[in-house]
């Protein structure tokens, strides 16, 4: 059987595939695992082509030839006994292993196999269905341990299939809280396996996570702010407004969040809040309400925030504008399924109101946001929230005075 494979290399069914051998197959095998497909493709490959082309199933296996890796691969678009007894009896060693692991990812078997006696590409395949199991049970320190052995074994061999892996320990390190400098290095080490590929959506993506990595190690630190801003401009070029708009509205967000976040100097502070609320703007065009009602709550929100400590001329109009986003949050945000949000919520609102001198709508508001700060122990808030209501009375006062 041919070696190596391209498995892990290409997104989808493809990444999944065996390759039966084919003449000159070592002059192909360096530019197909950087994940370009030889030009013309040998006709035992066009099923392979047609998956990575997102051909339909039927069209893939129709191309399917009558081989051991043919059989593997009929398991792998239609998981059944008979494909996968078919399979087995035609599979041996490091094959039979990896049958039984994609079997395993498929939900077709209850454990994945061992792996202790596998090698390159196969073994990283294996060590990542142990990694995803790992992850199942919420072990997450042994996940991340099997993905980066997995990417360690295959790093010479398939470098893309490597940069999949590495990226996605990062990611599980991001989304339970490993965050430290070692996953900035892991992002950065991912892009750079994959630099001379023609994954341009992966970079996008790895650049995007590299960003939320500086915006999160960031702590008041401007170099890292504006590293994070570099990766979702960057990211940007990639993304489009019409294809992926749940992404390209998230990295508006993180860009704007970014812009807010950074330390501020007397020079920079106007035009940093004014390309933070551009981008929210952009953001929320491309959010749907009913649909993304949690994002789009978050970047309305985050808007009202920013217009609202926003200096401009129009200050007026900005605080308005602030005061009816929130009271669009308040339809869906209700206080019985998140009493600490809406407090927040009608704090923020009730601070606008309060600076628009519109004293009678405010007070209410502040009133019961500080009884809910002090019933959920946010005390801190609370406390900022009397002082607002002090300043209120201060300023009515002194409106009394001069009548």
């Amino acid at each position: 059987m041919l070696k190596p494979q391209p498995i892990g290399v290409f997104p989808g069914t493809a990444g999944f595939f065996l390759l039966p051998p084919v003449d000159d197959a070592d002059t192909f095998m360096p530019s197909l695992l950087q994940g370009r497909i030889p030009e013309p493709c040998p006709k035992e490959w066009l099923f392979f082509l047609a998956a990575v082309h997102g051909e339909p199933v039927e069209r893939v296996a129709e191309l399917l030839p009558d081989t051991k890796e043919g059989h593997f691969n009929r398991f792998i678009l239609n998981p059944g006994k008979e494909t996968y007894e078919r399979a087995k009896s035609m599979l041996s060693g490091d094959y039979l292993l990896l049958l039984d692991a994609a079997a395993w990812r498929l939900n077709f078997i209850d454990e994945p196999p061992l792996y202790e006696n596998t090698s390159d590409e196969i073994r990283a395949f294996i060590l990542a269905a142990h990694a995803y199991d790992a992850m199942q049970q919420k072990n997450w320190e042994k996940a991340v341990f099997l993905l980066e052995e997995a990417a360690q074994t295959v790093v010479s061999r398939s470098p893309i299939f490597s940069a999949r892996l590495l990226s996605e320990a990062a990611a599980v390190k991001q989304t339970v809280g490993f965050i430290d400098e070692r996953l900035i290095d892991a992002y950065k080490n991912a892009l750079d396996l994959i630099k001379d590929s023609p994954f341009d959506e992966m970079k996008a993506e790895l650049t995007f996570q590299l960003g939320t990595a500086y915006q999160e190690l960031a702590n008041g630190r401007k170099p890292y702010y504006i590293e994070a801003i570099k990766c979702y401009n960057k990211a940007l070029k990639t993304y489009r407004k019409d294809k992926d708009s749940e992404t390209y509205a998230m990295i508006h967000m993180n860009l704007a969040l970014s812009y807010i976040a950074m330390p501020s100097t007397e020079h920079n502070h106007d035009l940093k809040t004014a390309t933070a609320i551009q981008s929210l703007r952009e953001a929320l065009r491309y959010l749907d309400k009913e649909k993304q009602t949690e994002l789009w709550s978050s970047a309305t929100i985050n808007l009202a925030n920013a217009l609202q400590y926003a200096k401009s001329s129009h200050m007026e109009d900005n605080l308005w504008e602030a005061v009816a986003l929130y009271e669009d949050v308040l339809k869906v945000r209700k206080k019985e399924e998140d009493p600490h949000g809406y407090a927040r919520l009608i704090a923020n609102q009730g601070t606008a109101l309060s600076h628009l001198g519109a004293f009678s709508s405010a007070v209410p508001k502040l009133n019961e946001a500080k009884r809910i700060f002090d019933q959920v122990g946010d005390f801190e808030a609370k406390q900022t929230v009397e002082e607002m209501l002090k300043e209120i009375e201060w300023k009515k006062q002194q409106i009394s005075s001069q009548q």
